[in-house]
């Protein structure tokens, strides 16, 4: 089996915002980033794909197929009372409890890194049992990471040194053992 873990392309946002749940829009350059990762992944007739119900990724797995099937539990963070929020104004008594610890601090009205790792864990799981040949997963930076530390055994405090850019592709090969090709 080869799962393809596929970031969205550049979201239509200004630097500096907290965007995590947020249903925000996409650059003009879709086009030109959506056809250089379609062109990435090989065809397989067998090809079963996966989105986060957002449409910055919606959009991009209606390229891989007509049938794709979103999931919550592939969506990013919830950042809660934060989303859409400059970074900067959000306030010190919130912000800082969290960057001590972000992997098990709640975001007010959101949820935790450890939140977020146990739906995409259950999301695996689950996909694991399917007998397709490539499954293709249209998803988010929290959710890859959190993906890759698991199957890594990365600590989630470690999982941001994992860099994964606007229309990166790491690919998940499952056989006698589980490769992983970063960033294809």
């Amino acid at each position: 089996m080869e799962i393809y873990l596929v970031r969205h392309t550049t979201p239509l946002i200004e630097k500096g915002i907290c965007y995590g749940q947020s249903d925000i829009g996409l650059t003009e350059n879709f086009d030109k980033e959506s056809t250089t990762i379609f062109n990435k992944i090989p065809f397989s007739k067998d090809r079963i794909v996966y989105s986060s119900p957002l449409r910055r990724c919606t959009k991009l797995a209606s390229l891989f197929s007509n049938h794709f099937i979103e999931d919550t539990r592939i969506l990013e963070l919830n950042f809660g009372n934060w989303e859409l929020k400059n970074w900067n104004d959000i306030p010190s008594n919130e912000m800082d409890p969290w960057m001590k610890d972000f992997v098990h601090v709640t975001v007010p009205n959101g949820e935790s890194y450890i939140d977020l790792k146990k739906r995409v864990s259950k999301f695996y799981t689950e996909i694991l049992k399917n007998e397709s040949e490539q499954i293709v997963i249209v998803t988010h930076a929290g959710v890859i990471r959190s993906l890759l530390a698991q199957l890594t055994n990365t600590p989630l405090e470690k999982s941001f040194d994992i860099k994964v850019i606007y229309g990166q592709i790491n690919k998940i090969t499952i056989g006698s053992t589980i490769k992983i090709i970063p960033s294809i």
